[in-house]
């Protein structure tokens, strides 16, 4: 018993060439049958491996479909898609076993049938199965054997066709190129373009001396234009208005042609052609729209305000709707960059013309009408949500979409009546719908006020306002209205807190948050400053552009100089530098300094040391005086050696030895060392370890003992040499610098002729280290 489970899987139509996948059981065995059919008669054949088992089929086509087919497949086939050559081909290949088959006879037709072995068809029919092949069987004939037709009739009978009035035959031939025509007519107004094409073509090549010649030619210059095959448009045009320039299409073929020629950017015999038809036939509707086109033309290469000239003229020149309507819309979306209210004028001008007319490119329709609501012309935008609302029925998929903007926009524009109707609508056609909640928080923002005087009362309101409403309208009202209320309270913090949240706010509605944002910050920072809270004060400074009055510097600058904002610092200092009063001109001065000296500006800290020098230098007691030890550390920065020199001396003058100045008598003392200048080391080096045993300290030990050291050597003055290298005794060093201390010990003892206490000390350097280069050399000098 058989068993037949028919699964349609995939059906693809390209006007003329179908594409249909099937799957069966036949006896409990699964199969798949894949239908390709054409209009025209086409090739398959089966491709073969060397064992005759068929690998894949291929399918070939003279003319390619008017859209792409993409890769499909079940678990039988894997059928894809090549280009070749301009042939386009069909591949099939199997998964398991594969046959094909040619339908030559239409059984609902044809009354006899017979095995046909042919090579062209205008179906194909390709079995997919595993072992055995389903539905047909596959009989070996004899190489000698008779195919003979099947016939189904049972009874025919006679039959003469059409008789005159005496009973004789009448032969009437047929006239095949007016009922084609006129179905060519009819295919053009249904929009089937495809299908309008072929039977044109079909109408030439079987009657090339048809009456219709001209009208065909011209159906197929406008079937090019609407297919946007521009090239093909040309070509035919230029025989038409060879063959038949006295045709009163004439006109509407050269609007085509100067279309086609501004479409492929030759604008030069676009230009020609758009002239001829503005200069022959200056009435024509078809010249009216050639001022479309050639605003596109226009439009496409940048020519914004030439574009409009003539779409202007189109709109004010034509007495025909379809032209004005069509140049009011290119008006319309062209003066969009430019100026809303002019766009919209040209809106008016199309929904009281034709609403309708937005469905005929619905993407740039909405892209118009969502232009003015992200600008703002939330009245333009709901008209243009209504003429397709007007356009369109409540199954329509976007029905609902459109609705809910209608109502939302009106919401925002002042006319709250309509936008209350609107809303309302919504909410009753679509009670649960997918922007019911939207709608729902616009209808009520429509009323949102409060009369509460209490502000703890109003802040609770407010607060309970935008978690209900968080992100919207509603929500951004009540954020605002709590900000200003906070703010009014001396709630600054509170202000700041929501900083980001009130910068989402539209500008245009609340434009007056940054200023509330300005207030609030410069209440914290003055607060953080009486209470000494530098780091707030600092982050409000780096995040707020604030000036405060002269009364808050002095806390602003200590705060940047602690936190290290030394811009902000320098601001302060530089705007007092010109004070009458003396005093302040002295401490702003040195604060100054000190900036520019953090910063690296050495420059300046030299010259403005000096300015405050002459301010200062009669007063020895002068708070600022610390100003010489800045000089001091700039030269030192820039390497001006003398300059070191003179501005210790002055230190010292000033300051006298103290540890603070340890590491600048170091290194004045260095600047001496490398300019072998003996007597400036002595002099700086012995103050260096005047200060360190004052201050029981060994933090400069021991190049300054070393260093001294040598001095003194290369003065002879061997006693001090010795007291110098034997104060490192007491002083903890690395074993390397105690065998160094200990061999120039013992070459100074030996100098002064007490070499017994010599070999002690070499002895001594030997065994603090011995692989060290001054062991070597203590080795050496015991040797001697």
């Amino acid at each position: 018993m058989f068993k037949w489970i028919l699964l349609p899987i995939l059906f693809i139509n390209l006007y003329a060439l179908e594409v249909s996948m099937d799957s069966a059981k036949d006896d409990f065995l699964r199969y798949s049958i894949l239908n390709i059919s054409d209009s025209k008669d086409f090739v398959c054949e089966e491709q073969k491996n060397d064992f005759e088992v068929t690998t894949e089929i291929i399918c070939a086509f003279l003319k390619r479909p008017s859209q792409s087919i993409k890769k499909i497949q079940n678990d039988f086939f894997k059928v894809d898609t090549f280009i070749k050559k301009d042939t386009f081909f069909i591949s099939v290949k199997p998964y398991h076993k594969i046959k094909l088959r040619a339908e030559v006879f239409d059984l609902t037709k044809d009354s006899t049938t017979y095995e046909a072995d042919v090579t062209l068809s205008k179906k194909w029919i390709i079995f997919g199965y595993e072992d055995k092949l389903p539905l047909i069987k596959n009989i070996q004939r004899p190489e000698i054997s008779i195919n003979f037709p099947f016939f189904s009739d049972k009874d025919k009978l006679p039959y003469v066709g059409s008789l005159d009035i005496k009973g004789n035959p009448v032969h009437i031939k047929k006239v095949g190129d007016v009922t084609d025509y006129l179905q060519v007519k009819k295919y053009y107004k249904a929009k089937k373009y495809e299908q309008c094409m072929e039977l044109a073509d079909d109408i030439l090549m079987k009657y090339p001396n048809t009456l219709f010649k001209a009208e065909l030619l011209y159906y197929k210059i406008k079937l090019y234009s609407k297919l946007k095959d521009y090239d093909n448009v040309i070509s035919h045009s230029k025989v038409f208005l060879r063959e038949y320039s006295s045709d009163e299409n004439i006109p509407e073929i050269l609007s085509y042609t100067a279309k086609a020629y501004a479409q492929i950017g030759i604008n030069i015999d676009a230009d020609y052609f758009f002239d001829r038809l503005f200069s022959e036939h200056p009435d024509s509707v078809y010249t009216q729209w050639a001022y479309i086109y050639k605003g596109e033309m226009f439009e496409a290469s940048g020519g914004d305000s030439k574009a409009v000239f003539y779409y202007k003229k189109a709109l004010y020149e034509t007495q025909n709707v379809d032209v004005a309507v069509s140049a009011a819309y290119k008006l319309a979306f062209i003066r969009q960059s430019e100026s809303f209210k002019d766009s919209a004028k040209y809106i008016d001008k199309i929904i009281n013309a034709n609403q309708s007319f937005f469905m005929h490119d619905l993407r740039k329709s909405k892209t118009i009408m969502h232009n003015f609501a992200d600008g703002g012309d939330y009245e333009t935008a709901q008209k243009i949500a209504n003429a397709l609302l007007n356009s369109i029925d409540a199954t329509n998929d976007d029905y609902e979409t459109y609705l809910s903007e209608k109502a939302l926009w009106l919401a925002k524009t002042d006319n709250k009546q309509d936008a209350l109707v609107a809303l309302n609508t919504y909410l009753k056609q679509f009670p649960d719908g997918e922007f019911e909640h939207r709608v729902q928080i616009a209808k009520d923002a429509l009323f949102f006020d409060t009369t509460e005087s209490n502000s703890s009362v109003k802040l609770v309101e407010y607060d309970k306002l935008i978690e209900d409403y968080a992100n919207d309208s509603i929500g951004n009202r009540a954020l605002y209205e709590k900000a200003k209320l906070q703010l009014s309270e001396g709630m600054y913090s509170k202000v700041l807190e929501a900083k980001e949240e009130l910068s989402y706010l539209d500008i245009q509605e609340y434009s007056d948050t940054d200023e509330m944002i300005n207030e609030a910050a410069i209440g914290v920072m003055k607060k953080s400053l009486e209470s000494k809270e530098c780091k707030d004060v600092l982050v409000i400074s780096n995040d707020y552009n604030i000036t405060l009055s002269n009364e808050w510097d002095d806390g602003i600058y200590d705060c940047a100089m602690m936190g290290g904002d030394y811009q902000l610092s320098k601001n302060i200092a530089e705007k007092n530098l010109k004070s009458e009063d003396i005093s302040l001109r002295k401490k702003w001065l040195y604060r100054y300094i000190k900036v520019d000296f953090a910063t690296g500006n050495y420059s300046n800290v030299i010259d403005a040391s000096k300015d405050l020098i002459a301010l200062i230098e009669d007063d020895k007691d002068s708070e600022y005086k610390d100003i010489y030890r800045y000089i001091f550390d700039t030269y030192d920065r820039v390497e001006k050696k003398d300059e070191m020199v003179s501005a210790m001396s002055k230190i010292e003058n000033i300051f006298g030895t103290t540890y603070i100045d340890i590491d600048r008598y170091i290194a004045v003392m260095s600047i001496g060392s490398k300019r072998k200048d003996d007597t400036m080391v002595i002099s700086f080096g012995s103050k260096v370890m005047d200060i360190q045993r004052s201050s029981n300290s060994k933090a400069q030990s021991p190049y300054v003992e070393f260093t001294l050291y040598q001095s003194y050597i290369n003065k002879e003055d061997y006693i001090k040499a010795l007291e110098v290298i034997e104060s490192l005794d007491n002083v903890e060093l690395d074993k390397t610098q105690r065998a160094r201390q200990k061999y120039l010990l013992g070459t100074t003892l030996t100098k002064l002729w007490r070499d017994d206490e010599a070999k002690v000390a070499y002895k001594q350097a030997i065994e603090a280290d011995g692989e060290s280069a001054w062991a070597k050399l203590a080795k050496s000098a015991q040797e001697i």
